[in-house]
């Protein structure tokens, strides 16, 4: 390869704007991660209460569908309002937000309140990422556009993993109380600040749409005119349609994965030496996915301008199914970890994939609302993923037919994925 790994790197680092964006992506990553551990740990790891395979499900449906089902609106006003502006106001609103939640935590709330308001913070993080998607084709050079995907999905999902590890060391030394959970939750108001402070660096227009897009000032019947419009494009676009699919059933085999491996260390694990059971070693799983993404940042880029965005995606697919076969079957701790390691490289791969496919041949016009229709897809196969494992699976989550039934559908998308995705990259276009 004529320009190195180094070289893409530093190409994709050299602009500023990136460089700001990246960082504005980091901060708001690793208060999700804090967010989101205070928030796991007082619903799922609460000593006082048992966690069934109901409750997951119930908190991915209450957290993950309304989202879903508005996010491709969302998409139209990405499309419409300042990029800028938006990842501005909506991490201060998450500041703040974080905040009630917390008082939540702290008095015990349960039930819809409680849901209802940590799902204002999820929808706004969503909503961001989504932001972060669509805007950076306006910093980086599409060339470039692979290397930066790496950096900035991979950038972001340590950071979270980071986030949420933090917290939970910082809850290990306080306590297991609805009080100390809710300090983890509060403290994640200061990343958001911070993410707020650093984007308020970026002209107000420099993130896009551009003034054209903006003029256009529709109504609700014209923005679900404008969703169909943006559907039937992506329709027409093998390429963006195959790559979605696909990914919506690799997220779906994920999260009946996440929901077993959850249900195990809540109800299942015992401690085994540094292989912890509880919240602990669930933050062991999360730092394992997080660091084989960071593999996957360091070789995709490379693996995909050599394969191709077919049968690299499909390698990740196929290796994912052999992966948890090998090593989820057992049902050991130990192996368990080097699962998600394994996962965390393939999930991520895919990941950097399909967000190059999308930024390099969907047109701005429509990259916001394709963007938040991607975002929904991934929740609503959590979702569904969720719901089919609350019915089926036992509450420690020791089901070896589901672990074959994950590793199944993994091979059979590695399958359909190389027999109907057109044999070109969007680099080689």
């Amino acid at each position: 390869m004529r320009t190195g790994r180094h070289g893409h790197v530093l190409a994709a680092l050299a602009d500023p704007g990136y460089r700001r964006l990246f960082a504005v992506r980091l901060a708001c990553q690793f208060g999700d991660g804090v967010f989101q551990a205070g928030l796991t740990g007082a619903v799922l790891f609460d000593p006082e209460r048992q966690a069934h395979a109901s409750d997951v499900a119930a908190g991915f449906t209450v957290l993950l569908l309304p989202y879903s089902l508005v996010g491709p609106f969302a998409g139209v006003l990405l499309d419409r309002w300042w990029r800028q502006r938006v990842l501005l106001f909506a991490n201060v609103a998450r500041a703040l937000g974080v905040l009630a939640v917390a008082g939540e935590i702290a008095g015990g709330l349960r039930g819809f309140p409680f849901y209802a308001s940590a799902l204002v913070i999820i929808s706004l993080s969503r909503f961001v990422l989504s932001a972060l998607s669509a805007a950076q084709p306006h910093v980086v050079q599409t060339r470039e556009l692979v290397t930066a995907n790496a950096l900035s999905t991979t950038g972001g999902g340590l950071l979270a993993a980071l986030g949420g590890g933090a917290a939970i060391a910082v809850r290990s030394l306080l306590g297991n109380t609805n009080g100390d959970y809710a300090l983890i939750a509060a403290a994640a108001l200061l990343p958001y600040l911070a993410a707020a402070a650093v984007v308020r660096g970026f002209p107000r227009t420099v993130l896009g749409p551009s003034d054209a897009e903006r003029a256009a000032r529709e109504t609700p019947r014209e923005v679900a005119h404008g969703l169909v419009a943006g559907a039937r494009l992506v329709r027409g676009m093998p390429p963006v349609a195959n790559a979605l699919a696909a990914m919506a059933a690799h997220r779906l085999c994920f999260g009946v994965w996440t929901v077993c491996t959850v249900l195990l260390y809540r109800n299942y694990f015992t401690d085994d030496g540094v292989f912890q059971a509880g919240l602990t070693g669930l933050g062991q799983v999360v730092a394992a996915v997080a660091t084989g993404a960071a593999f996957a940042a360091v070789v995709t880029p490379a693996a995909f301008r050599r394969f191709g965005g077919v049968r690299w995606p499909a390698a990740m697919f196929a290796a994912s199914g052999a992966t948890v076969l090998a090593l989820g079957l057992p049902y050991s701790a130990p192996l368990l970890v080097l699962e998600a390691l394994l996962l965390g490289f393939a999930s991520q791969a895919v990941k950097i994939s399909v967000d190059t496919l999308l930024q390099q041949d969907v047109a701005d016009a429509f990259r916001g609302r394709v963007f938040a229709l991607y975002d929904a897809l991934f929740n609503v196969a959590l979702v569904v993923a969720a719901v089919l494992t609350a019915a089926v699976l036992p509450e420690t989550g020791h089901s070896p037919a589901a672990i074959v039934a994950i590793a199944a559908g993994w091979l059979a998308n590695a399958a359909l994925y190389l027999r109907t995705a057109p044999r070109t990259t969007p680099a080689a276009r």
